[in-house]
């Protein structure tokens, strides 16, 4: 009976707890409203500043700058033609280069995005930098992070359930049923979940930075020096957040020319 009410509590949650993709139109976990990420992002993201080296005033810290407005602004376009005028109220922009040796660049919810400086030999121009800022924006305008801290909770909802399942089971049974969900779910749901994302993350990126005037074969070309500087050393897919890069270098190539042809409706016929 117990077991009952907690999977009920939960099938509840997900069917009031909804929101909506406004790039694909799918319905999308929101168990934490953004009422509560948005502040804790902007906290946390102002403490790592506080905490890093942020390079001010050199033309790199410049680029990123101007990089991300534009981006920013090509979301606003697009968003706004295709009915979610408003959807951007709460956004506060951001954009900083951390001195950092890794090669990477984030954005939390709400727009706040670092690149480190170890990422910027392989984006090698400004239209590296789009096809990198049009990813990260896209996490946050898809509101992936709302959806990851509700699939976590999810998994925690389904974990106390299963052990709710097997109490009465041996110490021996109860080892293997814990063991069995916490691999399946990681591997069958949460690393899928992720992988999902980011093959998201990139469509709606290269888009955008096709409507803020950067050529988008360039990303696949990105792609490629990214893979190059890893050496080839990646974990297989399957256990991966991350899709491989020869993957995301098909994906990149093949959606380049729709993303050219929905800038042409924003008037953008010549790329960066």
């Amino acid at each position: 009976m117990k077991i009952r009410k907690i999977l009920g509590s939960l099938a509840i949650l997900l069917i009031i707890s909804c929101g909506t993709n406004p790039f694909t139109g799918k319905k999308t976990l929101a168990l934490v409203p953004n009422s509560q990420i948005l502040p804790m992002a902007f906290q946390q993201y102002n403490q790592f500043l506080g905490e890093n080296k942020v390079v001010k005033g050199t033309s790199d810290a410049e680029m990123i700058k101007r990089v991300g407005q534009k981006i920013a602004k090509a979301s606003e376009r697009y968003l706004n033609a295709r009915g979610y005028a408003g959807y951007l109220k709460d956004y506060k922009w951001e954009y900083n280069l951390v001195d950092d040796k890794t090669v990477n660049a984030w954005c939390m919810p709400g727009g706040k995005i670092v690149f480190y400086t170890g990422i910027l030999p392989i984006a090698k121009n400004e239209t590296g930098i789009a096809a990198i800022m049009g990813h990260e924006v896209a996490h946050a305008l898809a509101n992936h992070g709302q959806q990851r801290m509700s699939a976590g909770q999810i998994q925690q909802v389904a974990g106390a359930a299963t052990a709710v399942a097997v109490s009465g089971k041996n110490e021996q049974t109860q080892q293997i049923v814990g063991t069995a969900f916490g691999l399946g779910s990681q591997f069958g749901v949460m690393l899928p979940f992720s992988r999902s994302h980011e093959t998201e993350a990139d469509e709606i990126g290269i888009l955008l930075m096709a409507i803020a005037g950067y050529n988008p074969t360039e990303a696949a070309e990105l792609w490629k020096r990214m893979k190059a500087n890893s050496g080839g050393q990646a974990p297989p897919e399957f256990m991966s957040t991350h899709p491989s890069s020869d993957t995301r270098i098909a994906n990149l190539t093949a959606w380049a020319p729709g993303a050219k042809a929905e800038a042409k409706k924003f008037g953008v016929t010549t790329f960066k």
